[in-house]
């Protein structure tokens, strides 16, 4: 199982991964707080009656943090040389707690 989570990694250059970590974490939380805004404009602070709540506002709020957890679950796959992602790895002695 474990090899199967290393089919998914994509090994990059260290500048790259930082490139790619940095801007994939600010498009992810720009988007999931854009996306709490929208529904809070949708429902109006959770006190709109069911009639009165802007159905494409809330689509837009929950297509915002979908987005958001989509692109950093993405990002999250990217790795520079040399890092270790999981304790059980071969290179690490089983001694390390």
């Amino acid at each position: 199982m474990a090899d199967d989570s290393r089919g998914r990694e994509v090994v990059v250059p260290e500048r790259l991964y930082k490139t790619v970590t940095v801007f994939s974490t600010l498009f992810a939380i720009v988007a999931v707080v854009l996306g709490f805004v929208a529904l809070d404009a949708a429902t109006d602070t959770g006190s709109a009656a069911p009639e009165e709540v802007s159905v494409p506002m809330a689509v837009l709020g929950v297509g915002l943090i979908a987005a958001g957890g989509v692109v950093y679950a993405f990002a999250s796959r990217f790795r520079a040389r040399g890092m270790v992602t999981d304790k059980d790895s071969d290179d690490e002695s089983t001694d390390n707690g």
